[in-house]
């Protein structure tokens, strides 16, 4: 992602997006979401928790934008929205490039160690 993107999102999108993200309820609520949207009974079923603690755990990831709530007559189903995870991923990708390209040089740099006479030492005095 180019630096202008980068400045474009917004410090606290993604920090909300990181900090729901940081909970394995949470994670697997998304990923039961990203077979198709569900009821809140249908999220809290696999879990061994409150009905009122999973509703917090779905405050939080709809706070961050990561789901959104439909309407179907009386039920309330949620869906996955993938804008926020979007947006983590090209941040992230900023740095796996970063880190990709100081790899590669220290690559570089061991197999030109290897083709020479070894480490390059300063003479002693």
């Amino acid at each position: 992602m180019q630096t202008a993107a980068r400045n474009r999102l917004s410090p606290d999108r993604l920090n909300a997006t990181f900090t729901a993200l940081a909970d394995p309820t949470r994670r697997a609520i998304l990923a039961r979401l990203a077979d198709g949207v569900a009821s809140v009974n249908e999220l809290a079923a696999p879990f061994a928790m409150s009905q009122p603690a999973i509703s917090k755990h779905l405050k939080v990831l709809e706070r961050a934008g990561l789901i959104s709530r439909g309407r179907e007559a009386q039920r309330r189903p949620r869906r996955l929205e993938a804008r926020p995870l979007r947006e983590a991923t090209e941040w992230l990708e900023h740095y796996r490039r970063f880190w990709e390209g100081n790899f590669q040089s220290l690559d570089a740099l061991l197999d030109e160690l290897k083709l020479g006479d070894g480490p390059r030492r300063p003479p002693r005095k």
